[in-house]
């Protein structure tokens, strides 16, 4: 019997600590009720009842969240965008297109004069000079 009232005044000793952290760590604009002070004495002068009574109607509930929205299927980020994602994709691939086609015209240049040397004139009938290794 007595080990049964050990474990049971252990457990209200730890539903008080817990009510009084909770109690603690709570802000006060979600206080319902009663102010802080008053809800100290309540929690500690009634030990099972008090922590109960905090616990259950003591603060307010958080106001349910909404779930995240990726940006893409927000509204509101959509409407900040100036022009669509077809468009910007189409914009995109020509900026893609003209770089490509700069590449392609740049490497048919150095192509032709690859053969030259940098010491090397056209027409010059000097053999090339080797690389340095």
């Amino acid at each position: 019997m007595v080990r049964w009232l050990v474990i049971g005044g252990v457990a209200v000793l730890a539903l008080t600590i817990y009510a009084l952290v909770d109690l603690f760590v709570t802000a006060s604009n979600r206080l319902r009720a009663f102010p802080k002070p008053v809800w100290i004495a309540i929690i500690v002068v009634l030990p099972l009842i008090g922590p109960a009574l905090w616990l259950f109607i003591g603060k307010n509930r958080p106001a349910v969240q909404q779930k995240p929205v990726a940006l893409d299927d927000d509204p509101r980020f959509m409407g900040t965008l100036s022009e669509s994602a077809e468009e910007r994709i189409r914009r995109l691939e020509e900026e893609l297109r003209a770089l490509d086609d700069e590449d392609d015209n740049a490497g048919e240049k150095s192509d032709e004069h690859s053969d030259e040397g940098p010491d090397d004139q056209p027409g010059d009938s000097t053999p090339p000079t080797p690389p340095r290794v």
